[in-house]
């Protein structure tokens, strides 16, 4: 290739290093845009017809190149070349093979700076869909599973150390809720990358009369940015998207540390499908939770894009620098890491084994009850900072005598304050303590059922 095949060749009187394009092509990875691409070019060649820069039989002519190689490009037969460097000079190349000297008109008042940043949104645009498509199918199935398990008790945790009881339907809609604050920042991703760039040129617009909103119209975009420098230097769009999918990746590895505890032997807890796991190579009674050990690993992925973009922007002078080709690589593999942790997820949930008998007999643990009995004193008039204290004093010497807190006398009790009653052992059960967090967001089974009732209902937002 000679300097004057390049589109930029008139200045330059060597050719480019092959070195050089091999270094800077972006093809590689930047193919898989072909659909955005030729969806933007068939607009803005609708919109240069209206705008009488080419003739109606141009456009169509245009059009019918831009279609065919859309096609051959679907059925893997399309001659991708490094040369070209990538996928908008690829598809003007080969649209120029079929239909000659016109296919030039095409790039008209624009540049690959705006065409890249329109390709790139709608190529956001309808990822951030599918994966919001994917993470109702994960909220579904722990919808699903808490259905399925509504009267089941296990302990709550804080610092992984046993605290209160609470049903595990209550536990599994905690993460129901983290994916659904997930939802909400995908929508909001979306709605500020729903804005068409195209029309603003290399940085400073276009001297043709090019209808923008005509454009925005064609590609289904509500408005047109209103800058041309922002437009073709902003990567806002594509750093919040990958900031929602880590917190995505955050949540699903929570989950999944939660599974890799629970099926170990030290909690028993569950048991998870033989086919999410593998065994050992070498020791022939192991079943590895290879599933949601590999969500975990990825996280630290997705956040590494994530990093990888802030970094890569930091420091960009306006407008449009080669850096910004690398934003390209860390959101496709964020984006294919995270529609495969979700997918893998939804599929996987509905196979879990939950050992009912050893959550409740871990919930059992009348410690776990200590907070009902200050609970219990302060509405008999005992402020709860002296509650704690009694309760504190009541539990020491529970673990130093090795007697269940439910388990002592009346006069032992009275021993620690005159308020404690002489039923409060029957009251010191998990499914009474359950029963009490009937407020909106608590552990009753009612306030459980009711979630689920408005999650069905499609009001679970």
């Amino acid at each position: 290739m000679t300097s004057s095949d390049k589109p930029w060749g008139g200045r330059f009187t060597e050719p480019t290093k092959p070195t050089v394009e091999t270094f800077t092509a972006s093809i590689p990875f930047d193919w898989r845009l072909y659909r955005h691409d030729i969806a933007g070019s068939i607009a803005h060649c609708r919109a240069l017809a209206e705008a009488k820069l080419i003739s109606p039989a141009e456009r169509d002519q245009i059009i019918q190149g831009l279609k065919a190689i859309e096609s051959e490009i679907a059925a893997g037969r399309f001659p991708f070349s490094m040369q070209y460097e990538d996928i908008h000079m690829n598809v003007e190349h080969g649209l120029a093979e079929r239909i000659g000297p016109v296919a030039g008109k095409l790039h008209t008042g624009r540049s690959r700076n705006d065409q890249v940043a329109l390709d790139l949104r709608l190529y956001v645009r309808e990822e951030l869909d599918a994966i919001g498509d994917l993470l109702r199918g994960v909220q579904q199935a722990l919808a699903h599973s808490a259905s399925r398990h509504l009267d089941v008790i296990l302990p709550g945790y804080t610092h992984l150390q046993r605290a209160q009881p609470v049903l595990l339907a209550h536990h599994l809609l905690a993460y129901y809720e983290m994916f659904q604050r997930d939802a909400e920042r995908l929508r909001d991703a979306r709605n500020r990358a729903n804005r068409m760039p195209l029309g603003s040129g290399a940085l400073a617009g276009t001297n043709y009369p090019i209808n923008r909103e005509l454009i925005a119209e064609y590609l289904d975009f509500p408005i047109v940015t209103k800058n041309s420098l922002d437009a073709v230097s902003d990567r806002d769009f594509v750093i919040e998207s990958l900031s929602a999918f880590a917190l995505i990746m955050m949540h699903l590895s929570r989950l999944a540390e939660e599974l890799v505890l629970w099926s170990s032997a030290e909690f028993g807890f569950i048991e998870l499908p033989d086919g999410f796991c593998t065994g050992s190579s070498m020791m022939p009674q192991k079943k590895n939770p290879d599933v949601p050990e590999l969500i975990r690993g990825k996280t630290g992925r997705v956040y590494g894009s994530l990093v990888a973009l802030l970094t890569t922007t930091k420091a960009l002078p306006l407008a449009y620098n080669k850096d910004l080709q690398e934003d390209k690589e860390p959101l496709f593999d964020a984006v294919e890491t995270v529609k495969a942790c979700l997918a893998i997820t939804a599929e996987m949930l509905p196979g879990l084994r939950v050992k009912i008998d050893t959550m409740a007999a871990a919930a059992a643990d009348s410690l776990l009850l200590a907070t009902e009995i200050a609970d219990d004193l302060v509405t008999k008039g005992l402020p709860f900072r002296e509650a704690h204290a009694v309760v504190g004093k009541l539990v020491r010497f529970c673990l130093e005598s090795g007697r269940p807190l439910s388990g002592l006398s009346s006069e032992e009790y009275r021993r620690f304050s005159p308020l404690i009653d002489a039923d409060l052992a029957s009251r010191l059960t998990p499914e009474a303590a359950i029963a009490r967090k009937t407020q909106i967001g608590g552990t009753a089974g009612e306030a459980v059922r009711q979630r689920l009732r408005e999650i069905t209902k499609g009001a679970g937002k």
